[in-house]
């Protein structure tokens, strides 16, 4: 080190899942390369990728509702849930090479195998249900899926759900055995403990206060250490994973393409169940409809999730606002984030988004028992003693102006800003994130180093063997693809359906 400057390959800035993911597959693909990792906080995966603040769904459209659209004539467009399915089995893959290369060890400790299950209630929903089941059924990725509107049927999948529930409308469901939960926490933390026996070298307590452009074409990364020390690293290739951070970091750089974007924050809270014997009669994603006006991160769902290798059991979430781009972030992150080149889109995007806005007002307002009252929709008996309100992460939704939508258009989803060199790369965005991050990172790869993705080719596709391939048009390969991460991350179907509901509660259903 001179002058307090540090040269490196590759900066990744924020330690959670996704930097985590791109950093394993380039130390795969060009081990030589020198990496550093700048993360503010003390440990990896403590925002967007924490156990706390991420839903773990293993999103593979198999349950959320809101990846599949009903067309005016009744039938259900089932093609964004194909993409993001096939995206969640390159991360399966992924995985499970990490898993057979003994890069990675124990993958109990960050997925678990858990059926993932839609319900409705209402006759059009019942409707659209079954529609949406009798598209996706057919398809060789959601193979298994079973549909009900028996209310026995649903005792048997749902027991929780169905004890105690007046049946004064039509109820259904669908249920699908190879859904898992995912501790994205404790994958980004297996990951940097990885990345560290490759000598990354990984800074926690590393704030970055500035990224510029050099006159040799290389960034300069100001960053701030513990002890308020000022250093400087310059990198051909810069990263920006530092969840809802990343927008104000991009903006920093100047690039064109940071240009006319814009975030909204979106916070949330949950309910935990803290009663054992509550939380052992459920076991299953269920995701049910989001409110007219609700983001969908705000689909209500009843979890059950493996936190520190223990069973725990969440409802939510219940939207908030928070000016704040990160849970640890700056009450100025909002007002901060408006500069002259996007305040029109940000300004559209406020007038476009009024139910939306209405919807958070509404949901800031609630008590613990009106959110209780809401959580009784899912579990009819549920006791507000039995649980608590825990404060999810931080999202940033994208605001950007698009030719479908016109200015300010709310984006839902995760979305990559790439400087036109490739020099730069920033995640923006929030679900499905995590679960696709393998997908993104590859997009990543294939943007800002496609001088070398011929070379890489052959290890990628030793990684990710269905790399380029479509499996939906290929579904023999996607079930010998499939059975074989499952065999690897010990999600085989024997040992799902351990649902504990006591016999003598079985409930009579009774119509009303």
């Amino acid at each position: 080190m001179s002058n307090g400057q540090t040269k490196t390959d590759v900066i990744l800035i924020g330690a959670g899942v996704m930097s985590a993911t791109l950093g394993t597959l380039l130390k795969e693909l060009a081990p030589d390369w020198k990496i550093t990792v700048l993360e503010k906080l003390d440990k990896p995966g403590e925002e967007s990728s924490n156990e706390w603040n991420n839903a773990g769904t293993g999103h593979a459209a198999l349950c959320e509702l809101n990846y599949t659209t009903e067309k005016p004539d009744g039938s259900v467009d089932i093609s964004k849930a194909i993409k993001i399915n096939e995206q969640f089995q390159l991360s399966r893959q992924f995985w499970s090479y990490l898993v057979e290369s003994d890069l990675i060890r124990n993958p109990e400790d960050f997925i678990m195998p858990l059926p993932h299950i839609s319900y409705v209630h209402g006759e059009q929903n019942v409707k659209f249900l079954k529609n949406r089941f009798e598209a996706l059924s057919n398809n060789p990725l959601f193979e298994g899926m079973e549909f009900s509107d028996d209310p026995e049927k649903l005792m048997e999948w749902i027991p929780l759900m169905l004890k105690d529930r007046v049946l004064d409308k039509p109820i259904a469901a669908t249920k699908i055995d190879s859904g898992t939960d995912v501790n994205f926490g404790a994958l980004s933390r297996m990951l940097f403990d990885h990345l560290k026996s490759q000598n990354v070298d990984i800074r926690y307590n590393h704030q970055v206060d500035d990224i510029k452009r050099t006159n040799d074409g290389l960034w300069e990364v100001k960053v701030k250490s513990e002890g308020g020390k000022l250093e400087y690293l310059n990198a051909k290739f810069v990263f920006i994973g530092g969840g809802g951070g990343s927008l104000p970091l991009l903006q920093k750089t100047g690039i064109p393409e940071s240009k006319h974007v814009g975030g909204f924050p979106v916070s949330g809270l949950f309910l935990v169940c803290k009663n054992p014997e509550v939380v052992a009669q459920h076991h299953a994603k269920v995701y049910g409809k989001a409110a007219v006006g609700a983001p969908p991160m705000s689909v209500p769902h009843l979890d059950t999730r493996y936190i520190n290798n223990e069973k725990s059991l969440l409802f939510g979430p219940f939207a908030g606002f928070s000016p704040k781009f990160l849970k640890t972030g700056s009450n100025m992150d909002l007002i901060g984030s408006v500069k002259p080149n996007n305040v029109i889109t940000m300004l559209a995007a406020g007038a476009k988004n009024m139910a939306l806005t209405k919807y958070l007002v509404q949901q800031l307002m609630l008590s613990k028992e009106q959110r209780i009252e809401e959580l009784r929709e899912f579990v009819p008996n549920a006791n507000s003693e039995d649980w608590d309100i825990v404060v999810a992460g931080q999202r940033v939704q994208v605001i950007k102006d698009t030719e479908a939508g016109g200015k300010g258009t709310l984006q839902f989803g995760t979305e990559v800003v790439t400087a036109a060199d490739g020099s730069v790369a920033a995640l923006l965005g929030a679900s499905p994130g995590a679960s696709t991050a393998v997908h993104v990172m590859l997009q990543v790869i294939n943007k800002c180093f496609p001088q070398h993705v011929k070379e890489w080719e052959p290890k990628i596709k030793e990684m990710i063997p269905s790399y380029g391939v479509s499996l939906v048009e290929n579904p023999e390969l996607f079930r010998e693809i499939h059975a074989s991460t499952a065999n690897t991350l010990g999600l085989s179907e024997d040992i799902l359906n351990e649902v504990d509901f006591p016999e003598e509660e079985t409930k009579k259903l009774e119509k009303v």
